[in-house]
């Protein structure tokens, strides 16, 4: 069963950050902020919560997460810790095996943060 159809999906309006064009970031938005972009900034933690948010069923076992990186177990199950306590992600135990799920609002909080809705594109020249 996933854990994706238990979890309550926020409405842009219920977010935690006004889009940034809209509004400057307060203290602690862009403290929780900065926590979750600087999971996201590794390139290993990017892949694996797109492998986890792209599994059939929308969540991967420790097991399926492994293969396609060229790191040990013990650093991908880092990785998963990292993003875990970024709040990106949910995990449960089942039997030997860690089960992973993306966390809706998560995305939904950074969708909401970087929304900018017919704001002009500018190119620096």
């Amino acid at each position: 069963m996933s854990k994706q159809a238990d979890l309550p999906v926020l409405r842009q309006d219920e977010a935690c950050c006004a889009p940034m064009i809209r509004e400057p970031l307060g203290e602690a938005d862009a403290a929780e902020m900065s926590r979750t972009f600087k999971a996201l900034s590794d390139p290993i933690r990017l892949r694996l919560l797109s492998l986890i948010a792209s599994h059939e069923g929308g969540e991967a076992c420790v097991c399926d997460l492994i293969g396609p990186f060229d790191v040990s177990q013990p650093t991908i199950s880092h990785h998963l810790k990292v993003l875990r306590e970024a709040g990106l992600v949910g995990s449960e135990r089942r039997g030997t095996w860690v089960y992973y799920w993306v966390l809706p609002e998560a995305l939904a909080r950074l969708s909401t943060l970087l929304e900018a809705p017919g704001a002009p594109v500018k190119t620096s020249t």
